[in-house]
């Protein structure tokens, strides 16, 4: 009975979050473009939508979200496992050591070097927010990579085993 309503709920916060999103991208893809005067982009010849603000913090939105959850949900995890198998629960906490491993080799292998870009005022131009920009794209370039190796290895395992 649990399990039936937890899906309905599931099912609902779902279907609202697309029909958000949905409505979100109908009114940055048809909502108009920024009035000329307004643009920020260098060449203001260029189209903009009028709406790029709302499709930016609905993303965020999402994005916390989905940090969120899963936050919660390892967490909770971990105190069920702990509970019937410390073991288990010490050798998941491996991953998050290995994910924090990867972020700290990939901060510092990443470049600080301030960009040149052309009609940009802001202040995220600094050392700190390059290599976090590096960080992120490195860690996925690996993980990328790992789960292509994983999926090579896994397919031929199968067939030789």
């Amino acid at each position: 009975m649990g399990k039936i309503r937890i899906q309905k709920v599931s099912g609902a916060v779902l279907a609202a979050l697309i029909l958000i999103s949905i409505a979100i991208f109908c009114l940055f893809y048809f909502g108009g473009d920024t009035p000329e005067a307004e643009r920020l982009v260098a060449d203001t010849s260029m189209w903009e939508p009028a709406h790029t603000d709302a499709l930016l913090y609905w993303l965020y939105a999402l994005g916390a979200i989905a940090v969120l959850v899963t936050l919660i949900t390892v967490c909770y995890q971990f105190v069920s496992t702990l509970k019937h198998s410390p073991k288990d629960a010490m050798m998941s906490l491996l991953g998050i050591v290995l994910l924090v491993v990867l972020l700290g080799v990939t901060y510092t292998i990443g470049d600080g070097t301030p960009l040149n870009i052309v009609g940009y005022e802001g202040t995220e131009n600094t050392e700190t927010w390059l290599k976090i920009t590096d960080m992120f794209c490195y860690s996925i370039y690996f993980m990328i990579a790992l789960l292509c190796v994983l999926m090579v290895f896994f397919a031929l395992r199968k067939r030789f085993i």
